[in-house]
């Protein structure tokens, strides 16, 4: 079995969706890619196994969240920022900055064309 065909211990989270052959499954393309930053970043020594999954139970755990699990990836999402933070990887303020970005440049996207941060109208144009 090659490195790449070894499974990350991330693709074995409590109550990752996975397919019958037991793949992970993602509800829309950036839960794949908040999966895979989780993945690399791990992989990298940002945070250890156990660390990640105690942020994601935490997450999973709080009061409020959906019983039927469909909030998961916003609580991948959640550990994921929190243990940036709390490592000095990234600043708070900039990732909700960046959250918000994202939600207005969702809604300023007309239908069936790609979301990308530049149609964000309030955001900064560099």
């Amino acid at each position: 079995m090659s490195a790449c065909e070894t499974p990350s211990e991330l693709s074995q989270s409590p109550g990752l969706p996975k397919s019958p052959q037991g793949d992970p499954v993602f509800p829309e393309p950036w839960a794949a890619e908040a999966f895979a930053m989780t993945v690399h970043l791990h992989e990298k020594g940002v945070f250890t196994w156990s660390e990640w999954a105690a942020s994601l139970s935490t997450e999973l755990h709080r009061p409020g969240r959906a019983e039927d699990g469909s909030d998961y990836f916003d609580c991948w999402v959640e550990a994921l920022s929190s243990l940036l933070v709390s490592r000095g990887v990234a600043d708070a303020s900039v990732i909700l900055d960046l959250q918000k970005s994202w939600q207005r440049a969702a809604e300023a996207t007309p239908h069936g064309k790609p979301i990308e941060l530049g149609n964000d109208p309030v955001r900064e144009r560099l």
